[in-house]
């Protein structure tokens, strides 16, 4: 491996943003073995249940893109995002870089919360400054009638991936599909793209709740059969991403978000009982216990929450995912140490568990391993 440039480190730090940072499953329940023959269940699948395992798994949610060079120099030669999301043989390459790199426990598509929009009637457009952008955004019932059930024949190259993907990886890893919540989608779809401020949405709760209702149910009936589809096509677990429901105050997200979530877990485990779902939002210090009524699996702690708090506030009935902060990558490697014991020890005393070498070895190597990696 070789230090990486300046020019690097920068690409680095604009693309890790708010979101990319590492997810350690809290179920540690004996030695880590140093090689793991395939099984019928993922490393990560067990821990997402709460089964015991030999280690915590491992992997990084934004887990493929633009801190690998091998991914720079593809995207080079294909310049849209929506064409590396959207064909079949790019969106493997892409989702399996990082795992050629460095072997985490979970290997997730390469795709965009915003993809299965044009299969159920808005079209949008990425452009390089602005980002997602919805041309015609849905504000009133005139708008909503753009809108029909998802046609999932037209997301036929996400289901493709994911069997290959499921081959590529043979069970040494899970293959990890994951979709936005009814809530943040709503808000491209409503704003129009991206915002930092969620004005129009906001302001719709009190104007034309009616509509937004009437929305947000459409939404939750397509991302449901959304997930069932991956599923079915080879995905072990989902992760649903709610990255902007810590806008919401509270008790709103209670009104605009949580039942929709809680409607998307209920319809998909009667179809796939099996399947982990886990769900994420950024800011979420002040939602968990709201999370943990969704009825999902796995909890995704943002870097703000202390991982030990986090556990005694969600008991111990449901995993949590945790949450270093990617900044102490660029940390000389003696302070990534320091924090990574102090993640693993705040975890296993809260557990009430030994914390065995083995397995600190492991996460410091993983996680030093992908600070240095340039590809070739």
């Amino acid at each position: 491996c070789e230090q990486l440039s300046e020019m690097e480190i920068f690409e680095l730090v604009r693309a890790v943003g708010s979101s990319f940072y590492f997810y350690f499953s809290h179920w540690i329940l004996g030695f880590f073995q140093k090689k793991m023959p395939p099984q019928k269940d993922p490393l990560l699948v067990k821990a997402a249940r709460g089964d015991p395992v030999s280690r915590p798994p491992a992997w990084m949610m934004r887990q493929a893109g633009r801190f690998m060079a091998v991914y720079r120099k593809l995207a080079e030669k294909y310049p849209s995002f929506r064409e590396r999301s959207e064909t079949t043989d790019l969106i493997v390459e892409i989702s399996l870089q990082p795992w050629e790199a460095f072997r985490p426990d979970g290997v997730i598509i390469f795709s965009d919360i915003l993809t299965p929009l044009p299969a159920f009637g808005v079209p949008f457009d990425i452009e390089d400054v602005k980002g997602p952008v919805i041309q015609t955004p849905i504000v009133s019932e005139e708008g909503l009638k753009t809108l029909h059930p998802i046609d999932l024949d037209k997301l036929h190259f996400v289901g493709e991936s994911l069997k290959i993907l499921r081959r590529e990886v043979g069970g040494h890893a899970a293959v990890l599909g994951f979709v936005g919540a009814p809530w943040t989608i709503a808000t491209y779809i409503v704003e129009g793209g991206s915002t930092s401020t969620y004005t129009k949405i906001k302001s719709m709760c009190h104007t034309a709740p009616h509509v937004l209702r009437a929305l947000l149910s459409h939404l939750t009936q397509a991302i449901s059969d959304y997930i069932v589809f991956q599923v079915e096509a080879g995905a072990h677990c989902i992760q649903i991403f709610d990255s902007w429901g810590g806008q919401l105050p509270p008790a709103m997200w209670d009104s605009w978000s949580k039942p929709y979530i809680q409607e998307i877990v209920t319809s998909v485990k009667k179809r796939c009982p099996k399947t982990p779902l886990v769900l994420y939002i950024n800011g979420n210090g002040g939602l968990l216990e709201r999370m943990k009524g969704t009825g999902v699996d796995v909890i995704g702690l943002d870097w703000t929450v202390d991982i030990a708090d986090g556990r005694k506030r969600l008991g111990s009935e449901i995993s949590v995912q945790g949450n270093v902060d990617p900044a102490y990558l660029f940390s000389p490697l003696p302070s990534l140490t320091e924090e990574i014991q102090r993640f693993v020890m705040g975890t296993s005393l809260n557990l009430q568990l030994i914390l065995f070498k083995t397995y600190l070895q492991y996460e410091l190597g993983f996680v030093w391993t992908t600070g240095l990696y340039d590809a070739r």
